[in-house]
């Protein structure tokens, strides 16, 4: 499922609400959890999932075209954890 597609459903399950409104919503939602993990801070929906983010050190890499060696810098990057809800659901185990 894509972005649009989320709204549209979104905006089909609650005729009392504008599409634009829906859209607002979402965009304002996914901009929160963004904002959230660049402070650093961990992002826990329960019974989804969370958010958190990982730093990955500075290494030597390989470009796969050339073969030849370059220097990876330290980065962040962003990680999910699926809660045990989704985890259940997903594998058939529903509460």
């Amino acid at each position: 499922m894509i972005r649009s597609e989320l709204i549209q459903k979104l905006a089909e399950d609650n005729p009392h609400l504008y599409q634009r409104d829906v859209e607002r919503i979402v965009n304002t939602f996914f901009e929160e959890i963004i904002e959230a993990l660049s402070r650093g801070e961990r992002v826990e929906l329960r019974g989804f999932g969370a958010f958190s983010i990982k730093s990955r050190d500075a290494r030597t890499g390989r470009n796969p075209r050339t073969g030849e060696t370059v220097e990876v810098e330290e980065k962040c990057v962003p990680f999910f954890k699926t809660g045990k809800l989704l985890r259940d659901r997903l594998n058939g185990l529903e509460p």
